[in-house]
């Protein structure tokens, strides 16, 4: 079992910068990848991000390159998301996710054993 706790969540303007948390807890964190997803109102849940198990490979959406960057301390058995020039359609309830598995790949294509409570972030025009 993984148990997963995000934070960092707000209100922020247009253009400005979030950085997301998650906690994770009860297995060894560095042998499994981790994955940001979001889901805004009304809309189906999305992935956002992945880093593999080492943090040595990072994958984004098309919608968030190059403004968002995914990281992990695995000292720390946590993974972030710091998020730079948000715009209002990056509002949405964003949520940890892994499948204690190795492959990111599994991840992005929505394979998904365990999910955080999620934290809302809302960004206003």
């Amino acid at each position: 079992q993984v148990q997963l706790v995000e934070s960092g969540g707000g209100l922020v303007q247009a253009g400005g910068s979030l950085r997301l948390s998650c906690a994770a807890s009860g297995r060894t964190f560095s042998s499994y990848a981790m994955g940001w997803f979001r889901q805004a109102p009304g809309k189906d849940r999305e992935f956002v991000a992945t880093i593999a198990h080492s943090g040595g490979s990072t994958y984004y959406a098309e919608s968030v390159k190059g403004r968002f960057t995914i990281s992990r301390d695995n000292a720390k058995n946590t993974v972030y998301l710091q998020m730079y020039s948000l715009k209002p359609e990056d509002t949405a309830v964003y949520y940890c996710a892994t499948n204690g598995g190795s492959s990111a790949s599994r991840l992005r294509r929505g394979e998904v054993d365990y999910w955080g409570q999620g934290t809302q972030v809302t960004v206003s025009s």
